[in-house]
Formats: C-alpha cells, structure tokens, sequence
C-alpha cells in the first residue's frame, strides 16, 4: 500500500502555517477593498460632474436622482472602509496569534477576532474567503461557532430620512446652496464611520499591545 504521506498528500498545516496564510488572505482582500474603493469614487466624480451640468441646465428633478446616487455610493464606501478596519484588526490579532505562538507554543482563542469575522461575513465583496477562514479558526480553536446573521440596522423610515438628508447636503454643497439644504451644525461635528472604524481599530491595536506586555510580565516572573 502506497503511502501517500511520501507525496505530501497529508501534510497537516503547523498553526504557524496557518495564521500566515490567514494574514495573506485578509492582506489581497483588503487590497481589494480599496480597489474597490477608488473604483466608486471615480465614479462618483463623473456623477458630481453631471449633477453640476443638469444644475446649470435647470433639471432639479435629475439632481435630486444624482445627488441620491452619490449619497449611495458614499454608503458604499463608508461600508467597505468599516470591514477594512475589521480586516486590519483580524491582521493585528493573527500577528498577536504569532507571538503566542512563539511563547506559549499553541494558539489561543480571541474574541476580538470572532466579533471581526462575524461582521466580515455579511460584506458581499469578501464574504465567500471570510466564510472558508472562518471554518478554518474554528477548528483551529481560535474561534467558536458563529452564530447566523441577523438584521441590523436602522427601521427604513429612518434610513430613507437619513438619505434624504444626505441628499439635500450634497445637492447644497455641489450647487453653491442654489439647490438642497444647509446640513445642521450638529450633522458636520459628527465622526463619519470610516474615522469611527479607524478610532476603533487604533483602540484595539493598543490593547493588544497591552495584552501582550502582560503576557510577557507574566512569563518572566
């Protein structure tokens, strides 16, 4: 009988192996994010351009549709920069993943990276590669079973308030205050989602560097 161990048919990834190989895959997938990113916005650039055109040309009705085409597009964004954040704190704990590694010699289970990845795996753009990973930390130990995706959100009473808002801004700031609403004070002093996600990621990156100091306490003494 042939064994098959000779061709490497059955070679089982050390837990080295596998966070570097989960560290490259949210690397590509974030790149991809922000290719996605740059996409949008070129687009939205050639959408201002229009919205300034049919403004000159007295079509608010055809504004107020490309004004809300650029609010979307913004949504878009704000989304895809929120799950980048989530990415690059997976990315710190799978570094923290290593280090422990080093010291203790096994893997530990993190609940910051099972809250991540149950946000990550409700993104459409990475949502297949972040599903297989995440089986993959399950097993690993890292994580446990995720629960299914719930909704979440605003009611859409809210949200279509929220839009038309965000509608009357855009079509103020593009036309000189010729069409829409000047936003409230309160609006502008707001954190947008991408500066919240930032915020949150640079907390988490400073207490896993508190958590590993710790660590490290603890071992030496």
């Amino acid at each position: 009988m042939i064994n098959m161990g000779l061709f490497g048919k059955s070679h089982q990834k050390t837990p080295k192996e596998m966070v570097q190989e989960w560290t490259s895959k949210i690397r590509r997938e974030g790149n991809q994010l922000e290719r996605q990113v740059r996409a949008i916005q070129r687009e939205e650039e050639k959408v201002k351009r229009s919205l300034k055109d049919a403004a000159k040309k007295g079509e608010k009705e055809s504004c107020r549709v490309l004004a809300k085409e650029i609010v979307n597009s913004r949504r878009a964004v704000n989304k895809l920069y929120a799950a980048k954040a989530q990415l690059n704190s997976v990315q710190m704990s799978m570094k923290n993943q290593l280090a422990t590694l080093r010291i203790a010699g096994a893997l530990e289970k993190s609940t910051a990276v099972m809250n991540s990845m149950q946000q990550l795996i409700k993104v459409p753009e990475i949502q297949a590669t972040m599903r297989d990973m995440s089986k993959e930390m399950m097993k690993a130990g890292i994580i446990e079973e995720m629960l299914e995706d719930t909704m979440e959100g605003l009611e859409p009473e809210d949200l279509e308030e929220e839009v038309d808002a965000e509608v009357e801004k855009v079509l103020f700031d593009l036309t000189a205050g010729e069409l829409g609403k000047a936003p409230a004070a309160v609006a502008d002093s707001l954190p947008t989602e991408e500066q919240g996600a930032t915020a949150a990621v640079e907390d988490e990156e400073e207490e896993d560097v508190e958590e590993m100091k710790a660590r490290l306490e603890a071992l030496r003494s």
